[in-house]
């Protein structure tokens, strides 16, 4: 294991459901105010001291690939101190960690998730999967079982650094289908789990069927193209370009375009021709599940079918108003931020 800490400077659905069981956050209806200090400061951040942060990259084996994990919290981990809570943020299909987690968009916000997080108190973790980022290119197509094998693999790395034996998850998008796929093969890990822009069986999801048309090239490429057209088009591809800033696509692009301009087709061929990946009834933590109300990777039907077969009674579902797939990037995921806040905060239940 290679360690590098460094300072830094900051950078309608049919279904029928419980009403108890169903957040629908639709602006001044997320009315608690738990997040609201953030939330402000968020949308108009102050300047961080530059020793706010503390920040370190670990190396992790899976056999002979190496993967990249990164690390931020607020201040250096002091000999004796409680263990924070630890929160894994897990990336999707085209963008590696920190430009999905950690990114840095002059002018316009804080769209850091790690940023955000490290100030509520949280040590932030987040890994850059196999074919992606600074972890190894091979061979392979990078798809879900591989994702799963990757975060077994910085596990323990997370455990011994920070002292905790469980995290929480965060997966968006394919990532999410990682994330609860692991959840799913190493119970024992995982404390509670957060689901954005998730998808279960995929059916009717117009993004799925359109990219199902490049099924036979997912089949016998295992890598594509991801130029800055299309990095771009993430961001517009659900009809509702409005929900972003124009330029968090540009600070994407410039980002991953680092490291050239393809990325690994496993996930893609999965969601096009696998689903479905999870079994609901085998994820056994508490789930928050995070959509926006204009994602076409799913439709509430979908999500709701996988929502009704979780076994933990403590679960929420929560749609996101005026925000496409990629919620994290998005003009209101101040929104997000708190629902998963208040999730990741729950109370202990109170047996009956």
């Amino acid at each position: 294991m290679c360690v590098r800490p460094e300072r830094e400077e900051p950078m309608t659905s049919d279904i029928s459901i419980a009403r108890r069981d169903m957040i629908l956050a639709a602006g001044a209806g997320l009315a608690s105010g738990l997040l609201a200090s953030t939330a402000a400061q968020a949308q108009t951040p102050a300047a961080a001291p530059s020793d706010e942060f503390w920040t370190a990259e670990y190396t992790a084996k899976k056999g002979e690939v190496s993967l990249q994990l990164y690390r931020k919290r607020v201040g250096a981990p002091a000999a004796g101190e409680p263990a924070k809570a630890v929160l894994f943020l897990v990336h999707g299909s085209s963008n590696a960690a920190l430009s999905s987690y950690d990114l840095t968009v002059p002018g316009k916000g804080d769209y850091s998730m790690m940023n955000v997080y490290a100030r509520l108190g949280y040590d932030v973790w987040t890994m850059d999967h196999e074919g992606y980022g600074k972890s190894s290119r091979t061979s392979g197509n990078s798809d879900i079982a591989s994702g799963v094998e990757d975060l077994k693999a910085a596990a323990p790395v997370v455990a011994k650094e920070t002292g905790r034996s469980k995290f929480h998850f965060y997966g968006t998008s394919s990532g999410a289908i990682r994330a609860a796929a692991y959840a799913q093969a190493q119970p024992d890990r995982v404390d509670r789990l957060v689901l954005a822009a998730f998808t279960y069986k995929g059916e009717n999801a117009p993004t799925l069927r359109q990219r199902a048309q490049q099924l036979e090239y997912y089949k016998t490429h295992n890598t594509r193209l991801r130029d800055r057209a299309m990095i771009r088009s993430i961001f517009t591809r659900d009809g509702l370009p409005s929900a972003y800033d124009p330029a968090v696509a540009e600070a994407l692009a410039d980002v991953e375009l680092k490291f050239g301009d393809q990325v690994p087709t496993g996930t893609y061929l999965d969601m096009t021709s696998k689903l479905p990946l999870v079994d609901p009834t085998k994820v056994l933590c508490p789930v928050l599940m995070l959509r926006g109300d204009h994602d076409g990777i799913s439709t509430n039907e979908d999500l709701l079918d996988f929502y009704r077969q979780l076994p933990n009674g403590d679960r929420q579902f929560a749609i996101l108003p005026n925000v496409a797939h990629s919620i994290g990037y998005s003009n209101n995921r101040h929104m997000a931020n708190h629902v998963m806040q208040a999730f990741l905060t729950m109370p202990p239940q109170v047996a009956s």
